[in-house]
């Protein structure tokens, strides 16, 4: 129970950090070298309650501290215009979710964003955790397979890693803030790319979502 205890800890730590925190597939691929014959399933659905939980506090902070505090009004209803076209579609919205939980990319940014538009959580928290609960089960199961491939060249490209981790975490953030500075409305009405003029700036009482 400690063990499982300290999973669950570990891997929503991991996912409350906005940026640059290991991805969890490591911890799942670091439990199977070296537990091989650990109960895979359990160990796959507390680490996607987990990781779920963790996105999901992610979000809502997001929308508590970024949407509410740092973003002006007319940024948020910039993003109010995305906002209304994910409603009408919340099965292209859990699909994606779905899909993006299956890889082992991050999915930080992706939950941040989310949370700057203010919708409902369980309509992407549901299918991540779907699709966590697979991937981590893989991950877990399928290092036992390489362990041998990776002790002989794992040291070795561990500071390209490295260096791959940081730049692709950075390449990400850029795009959160991209997303809150794309006009929406131009692009979902007219297709054009467009940046947002520069606000104006924003009223000492400027803090409603």
């Amino acid at each position: 129970m400690l063990n499982i205890f300290l999973l669950f800890l570990i891997v929503y730590a991991l996912n409350l950090i906005p940026a640059f925190a290991p991805p969890t597939w490591m911890v799942f691929s670091y439990i199977g070298f070296t537990s091989p014959n650990h109960n895979g399933i359990l160990f796959a659905l507390v680490g996607a309650t987990a990781a779920t939980l963790g996105r999901v506090t992610l979000a809502k902070l997001s929308k508590i501290i970024i949407r509410k505090r740092f973003m002006t009004k007319a940024t948020r209803d910039n993003i109010d215009s995305i906002r209304g076209r994910l409603e009408r579609r919340p099965k292209l919205t859990a699909g994606i979710f779905l899909f993006y939980a299956f890889t082992p990319f991050p999915s930080n940014y992706l939950f941040i964003a989310y949370g700057m538009t203010a919708l409902k959580l369980p309509i992407v928290a549901i299918p991540f955790f779907l699709g966590r609960s697979v991937s981590y089960f893989f991950w877990g199961r399928i290092s036992a397979a390489v362990a041998h491939w990776v002790s002989y060249d794992g040291s070795g490209s561990l500071p390209y890693f490295g260096a791959y981790f940081v730049i692709t975490q950075t390449l990400l953030l850029s795009l959160v803030y991209a997303f809150t500075r794309i006009d929406w409305r131009l692009l979902l009405r007219e297709k054009k790319v467009r940046w947002m003029k520069k606000d104006p700036p924003q009223d000492p009482d400027q803090s409603k979502p």
